[in-house]
């Protein structure tokens, strides 16, 4: 696909994103504030970004890690109000398994995000799995420096999961039935 194919998908699909936001609920909003919030006090205090008596850190935080979480926090709740139905939807089952493979790739895209946004803001010598796996100055030499990679994966992510969802819920991929052909309905 060339460069301008690109440009003009990308557009399209923020398009679509935008008008599914325009469309939500103030129960949508809700949840993504709520979910938004409770998704930054969990990971800032385990992460001891937010400072607090239960958890400890050996290594300072960083400046990026407070905007990574704040952007994931928000991405995060986004995305988890995009399964909250609007009241006044109806409930129609899908006919496909198509838009149910696009949820699960969209819900396993937002779970990785999650996860990695833990390991990129956290400290990477508290980090059992890094400790056990390289060590105190492994996990300095190594892993410390791998977390901003980290980080911008799982915004990507987070966003790609998001804006999929949003797509899918103003326009949805339709496959054409082979056995029953098209045919227009023309009323004289």
């Amino acid at each position: 696909m060339s460069q301008h194919g690109v440009v003009t998908r990308v557009r399209r699909e923020l398009r679509l994103a935008g008008r599914a936001l325009r469309a939500w609920t103030p129960r949508q909003f809700f949840v993504a504030a709520a979910t938004a919030l409770g998704f930054a006090l969990l990971v800032g205090i385990v992460t001891v970004l937010i400072p607090n008596p239960w958890f400890a850190r050996d290594i300072d935080t960083v400046w990026w890690n407070y905007p990574v979480l704040a952007l994931t926090a928000v991405g995060s709740g986004m995305l988890t109000a995009t399964y909250v139905r609007p009241s006044s939807a109806q409930q129609v089952a899908p006919d496909t398994d198509l838009a149910s493979k696009a949820e699960k790739r969209s819900a396993r895209m937002g779970v990785a995000g999650g996860l990695l946004t833990w390991f990129a803001v956290g400290c990477p010598v508290c980090n059992k799995i890094a400790l056990l796996a390289l060590g105190y100055s492994g996990a300095i030499t190594w892993f410390a420096p791998l977390q901003p990679v980290l980080a911008i994966v799982a915004l990507v992510l987070t966003c790609l999961a998001l804006v999929w969802r949003l797509r899918g819920q103003v326009a949805c991929p339709v496959t054409p039935n082979p056995a029953q052909p098209y045919r227009e309905e023309v009323s004289a």
